[in-house]
C-alpha cells in the first residue's frame, strides 16, 4: 500500500517493485481507480462476458486476466465505490474471479499494489474505504515522500529531466546555472516531481543554449496556488507592532543562532542550501541545532 501527495511517484515505485522481482517478465497493469466510472470499474477488473450488459457485443479480458502471473496496480483506491471493494477484497483473500456475465470462477496468481494521495485512514472513518480491504492491502506499507522532504535528490530529478527533455527536443541543454540550483532546492514543489517536471520541460522547450540560467526558467518559484486571506474592503490598516526592545549587544553565540535560523528560513527550511550558502557543512548547523535543543547536554 503506497501512500504519498499527488506527484510524489506512487505508480513509478510499484512499476520498480515489479521490474526488481521475480514477477517482472509478465504485465504490469495499472487502474485508475478515480478515473474510471463506477459503473465501468468491474468488468474493467473482471472482464466481462458478451451480452453481459448493454453495449457488451463481445467477450472482453479485464485486468486481472491480463496481470495474471505479474502486478496489479490500483492507484486512488479510496475512490472505488463501495459496492465492488468486497468483490476486490474477496478476489485478494481466494486468487478467484467471477467476470461480468460469468457464472464460472477463474483463478489468477497476483500482486496488488494500491495507492492513494489521500489519508486511507481518514478514508475509512468516513465510509469510503472498508476497513477490511484497507487491512488486507496495507500488508507492506510504503510512503512517498514530498519532494520538498528529498534534499539533493531534487537536482538528482531536475539534472535526469533536464538531459531527458533535451535529446527529446533536440537542444544542447546539459546543466543549471548554480543560482537555478539554489531556487530549485529553495522552492517548496507543491506539485511534487510533476510540477518540476513541467518546470524543466517548459525552460527546454522554450529556450536554447547548454546551461539553463534563471530567466529561462521563469518564475515558477514566486506563484502560489494557495489561497491568500484578503482584509475585507473597509478594513482599516492595521498599525505595524514597535519593534521589541533589545540590548545594545547579544552574546556572540546568540547571534549566531539567530543568523542560522534566518538563512534556513530565507532557503524554505533546506538546511543543506542554508549550509552551502553560509559556507559551513550541513553536519555542523545539526550539530549546533542539537545543541540550542539540548542546552544542558
Amino acid at each position: 500500500f503506497i501512500n504519498g501527495e499527488s506527484g510524489t511517484g506512487k505508480e513509478l515505485a510499484a512499476e520498480a517493485l515489479h521490474r526488481v522481482s521475480p514477477r517482472r517478465a509478465k504485465q504490469f497493469v495499472a487502474l485508475n481507480c478515480g478515473a474510471i466510472p463506477n459503473e465501468l470499474l468491474e468488468s474493467t477488473i473482471f472482464g466481462h462476458r458478451k451480452g453481459a450488459f448493454t453495449g457488451a457485443t463481445m467477450d472482453q479480458e479485464g485486468a486481472a486476466a491480463r496481470a495474471d502471473g505479474g502486478t496489479l496496480f490500483l492507484d486512488e483506491i479510496g475512490e472505488m465505490a463501495l459496492p465492488l471493494q468486497p468483490k476486490l477484497l474477496r478476489f485478494i483473500q481466494t486468487g478467484t474471479y467471477q467476470p461480468v456475465g460469468e457464472s464460472r470462477t477463474v483463478s489468477a496468481t497476483i500482486r496488488f499494489v494500491a495507492a492513494t494521495n489521500r489519508d486511507p485512514a481518514e478514508a475509512v472513518r468516513q465510509g469510503r474505504l472498508r476497513e477490511d480491504l484497507f487491512y488486507r492491502l496495507n500488508v507492506v506499507p510504503i510512503t512517498m515522500p514530498p519532494l520538498r522532504e528529498r534534499g539533493e535528490d531534487i537536482l538528482l530529478i531536475a539534472r535526469h529531466f533536464l538531459l531527458l527533455f533535451a535529446k527529446a527536443e533536440g537542444k544542447r541543454f546539459r546543466s543549471f546555472a548554480p543560482e537555478v540550483e539554489a531556487r530549485l532546492l529553495a522552492y517548496r514543489w507543491p506539485g511534487n516531481v510533476r510540477q518540476l517536471q513541467n518546470t524543466v520541460r517548459n525552460a527546454v522547450v522554450l529556450n536554447d543554449g547548454e546551461v539553463v540560467t534563471g530567466e529561462m526558467l521563469g518564475s515558477f518559484d514566486r506563484v502560489s496556488l494557495e489561497a491568500q486571506p484578503t482584509p475585507p474592503p473597509d478594513a482599516a490598516p492595521r498599525a505595524p507592532e514597535p519593534p521589541a526592545a533589545e540590548p545594545d549587544l547579544l552574546p556572540l553565540a546568540e547571534m549566531e543562532r539567530r543568523y542560522i535560523e534566518h538563512a534556513i528560513a530565507r532557503c524554505g527550511g533546506n538546511t543543506q542550501l542554508a549550509a552551502r550558502r553560509l559556507g559551513i557543512s550541513s553536519s555542523t548547523i545539526y550539530r549546533k541545532k542539537q545543541g540550542w535543543d539540548n542546552p544542558g547536554g
